[in-house]
């Protein structure tokens, strides 16, 4: 049987001008996208005009195109022999489900290739100007899911993430940042520990705020976000401060320079 192919595409974070070239090519030349909901149009139409366009988004406890379905669709739109875009936020092989899509491509014998994307975390550090990693604070980096599948216990080794000396990042944990918080405290994380967080990063509908992993579930039940957050924990959160008034700073030496 003749197979078009597949191809595994991370969009980056949000801003389109994150997207990587060989994305950007991908989708140039598909006949088809498949995309996720984190996905903006903008990002989407950059295929051709007479591509078709097949939305399987999720939200938390809601899914309407189940990730079997869509495994599958993937396969029948090969069979076509069509150049399928799988267009997934971030990069498609972290908290992506990438790996499954990928899997069921290979049992079916799909081409496919892999093409990867900036990540969240990646992408707003840098859009918050804040390293991950940082000699003296901070000397390795974990990503994390907040939210696991049927909604099972959160079932991680705690004491190995309240390591104060490494950045933790957490995907998809507004609904159970307080309990990612109190955990955390209670095997050894000190309250103070800065805390970062990120609503609909490297976005024109970006929201942040700084908080302490004592507070960080009242002030992000406060904020009221609307869209994805990140968190971001550890020494090299509290740089934000600085950054930001380096930033002021350049910017008022540049305003007295043109007067």
């Amino acid at each position: 049987m003749s197979y078009g192919r597949v191809d595994l595409v991370g969009a980056g974070p949000g801003d389109p001008d994150l997207l990587t070239l060989k994305a950007l090519r991908c989708l140039e030349s598909a006949d088809v996208v498949v995309y996720d909901r984190l996905v903006s149009l903008e990002i989407v139409n950059l295929a051709p005009a007479g591509a078709a366009r097949i939305s399987v988004g999720k939200r938390p406890a809601h899914h309407p195109v189940p990730q079997d379905e869509i495994n599958q669709l993937l396969v029948r739109l090969a069979r076509k022999n069509r150049h399928v875009v799988r267009l997934k936020g971030g990069d498609p092989f972290i908290f992506g489900r990438g790996s499954e899509e990928a899997m069921e491509l290979a049992r079916h014998g799909v081409p496919f290739d892999i093409v990867p994307g900036i990540t969240a975390a990646q992408g707003c550090a840098a859009a918050l100007k804040v390293p991950l990693t940082h000699r003296g604070l901070a000397s390795g980096v974990r990503y994390l899911t907040g939210h696991c599948r049927q909604d099972i216990d959160l079932d991680f080794d705690w004491q190995g993430l309240a390591d104060p000396d490494t950045t933790l990042v957490v995907y998809m944990g507004r609904a159970n940042i307080a309990e990612i918080a109190g955990r955390l405290m209670e095997h050894g994380l000190d309250h103070t520990m800065p805390v970062l967080v990120v609503c609909n990063g490297t976005t024109q509908l970006e929201q942040k705020l700084r908080s302490s992993l004592a507070r960080v579930a009242d002030d992000v039940s406060d904020a009221g976000f609307d869209g994805p957050v990140l968190f971001i924990i550890g020494k090299v959160a509290g740089l934000a401060v600085s950054m930001e008034g380096r930033d002021a700073l350049l910017q008022d030496i540049a305003a007295s320079a043109q007067a």
